[in-house]
């Protein structure tokens, strides 16, 4: 059934997104010097500012993979095929050259992706 994979899918995702934010917290200039963008205050500031972000993020996830109506996870599955596509792109067109983390955080990004379009197909 789909829904099952939609829900673990999820509940990856939320593991995932919370390390992330979780890094981003703790060592927003760590994260930046391994995409080798701009490692300044602002940038930091930033950075933790998202981290904020994916806990709200990991925290939804987390709850949606919950919840046991079909069109409901159907729904949240699109938006983080859409989401996870996203940040997939976004990471690859970083406007300074991908380092050997972007590639892999894209990666993981677009491997999410298709993990949700995999398991909406099924339907």
């Amino acid at each position: 059934m789909y829904q099952h994979g939609v829900k673990q899918t999820l509940r990856a995702g939320s593991i995932v997104f919370g390390l992330s934010a979780l890094f981003l917290l703790i060592a927003p200039g760590i994260f930046l010097d391994l995409l080798e963008v701009t490692n300044n205050s602002e940038m930091i500031w930033a950075m933790r500012m998202i981290g904020v972000t994916l806990i709200a993020l990991a925290g939804n996830m987390w709850q949606n993979s919950k919840l046991n109506n079909a069109a409901g996870i159907a729904y949240v599955g699109r938006v983080m095929f859409i989401a996870a596509a996203g940040l997939g792109f976004l990471t690859i067109f970083i406007p300074v050259p991908l380092t050997p983390f972007a590639i892999g955080y894209a990666a993981i990004g677009f491997g999410f992706s298709l993990s949700y379009l995999i398991n909406l197909i099924r339907k």
